[in-house]
């Protein structure tokens, strides 16, 4: 009798050190978030409404991008939210007796140096009529936001695990009392407490395994539509594949859509990294204007260019499958995973 009761207290004693680690990690790591969060609120710059119907000119740098809309902050400090519209003009800067190249509405990027000409709205934003840059500017925003997105993704991801894990932790430590009763119940005390000591480390195991997986994209389907020579339009067989596609994606949970544009070998390296850039935006477009994807479920579309064929250059038949976009949907792995369950001792969940 005293073995047993020995035995029950002892690994009480066991699952309570864990509960209480778990905890006290979870609010550490939270205190450390807090104190970053607050640094960086102090740094915010200074933001700039815009009087309604005011025609203004501005020159900066893009420093957030949502939807339809971006923030430029100029060479002051200042932040102006832009507004774009079915008028807006994007293109490049113009050179000698030639006009700059269009771009679509979504290769508006942060760290991209623009100029934004337009009027005010009625909500302080500046509605765009033109946007003009570089293709110097072009390349190195695309080379930023290709290093940036990995890391701000970590980021979120991080943040969503801490706040997780504080719940847990808040969940599991309301469990020590029942713990402590279980190790002073009578006979078939100590199976109780083992069946809901190892309940509550099954639990943060499948929690953890479940927080782990939140930055990790799975690929659910994998879709290439193929272009004529020098064209960037959609064949009937592309639109009824980017249907199927879209279809899929609107009734799936914790989706992104990542959108990569090929050429052939032929033509210049200029040529074929703007052909298969317009290719990747036909594509994007299709996909919004047709199935109101939303643009937030979209990975920055972008064109590779002659680069990764999939067959050989020196055939027709290999120059045709080279023309292409790929299309994948990815699926967030963590969210499409089950929650993780807590069951008591007598097997009741």
């Amino acid at each position: 009798m005293v073995t047993t009761r020995f035995r029950t207290v002892a690994l009480t004693a066991l699952a309570v050190s864990v509960l209480l680690i778990t905890a006290s990690m979870a609010l550490s790591q939270n205190t450390s978030q807090n104190t970053q969060s607050t640094a960086a609120t102090a740094s915010t710059a200074s933001t700039h409404s815009v009087p309604s119907g005011q025609k203004m000119k501005i020159k900066g740098v893009v420093v957030r991008r949502d939807a339809d809309t971006f923030v430029i902050r100029d060479m002051n400090g200042a932040d102006t939210t832009v507004r774009m519209t079915d008028r807006t003009s994007v293109k490049t800067n113009g050179g000698f007796l030639k006009s700059g190249s269009s771009y679509a509405q979504t290769s508006i990027l942060r760290g991209l140096n623009l100029t934004v000409e337009g009027r005010g709205n009625g909500s302080g934003e500046l509605d765009a009529e033109k946007i003009r840059f570089s293709e110097n500017d072009m390349r190195t925003a695309r080379s930023v936001e290709s290093r940036a997105a990995p890391l701000e993704e970590r980021a979120t991801n991080t943040e969503a695990r801490m706040t997780q894990a504080e719940e847990n932790a808040q969940r599991l430590s309301g469990q020590l009392d029942e713990l402590a009763a279980v190790a002073n119940t009578a006979k078939g005390g100590a199976k109780a407490a083992q069946e809901t000591a190892d309940a509550a480390v099954a639990g943060v195991n499948e929690t953890n395994e479940r927080i782990s997986a939140l930055d990790d994209y799975v690929p659910q389907t994998t879709t290439a539509v193929n272009f004529k020579v020098n064209s960037a339009v959609l064949s009937d067989d592309a639109k009824t594949k980017l249907d199927e596609l879209a279809t899929r994606a609107l009734n799936t949970k914790g989706y992104v859509i990542e959108v990569s544009g090929y050429t052939d070998s032929t033509g210049g390296i200029q040529k074929n990294r703007l052909l298969s850039q317009r290719r990747a935006d036909s594509v994007i477009r299709y996909l919004v204007e047709n199935h109101q994807i939303p643009l937030r479920r979209v990975v920055t579309p972008y064109g590779y260019g002659k680069s990764n064929p999939v067959a050989d250059n020196s055939t027709r038949e290999g120059r045709e499958q080279n023309r292409r976009v790929e299309i994948k949907l990815l699926v967030n792995k963590g969210l499409t995973q089950p929650a993780p369950t807590m069951k008591s001792s007598t097997g009741e969940e």
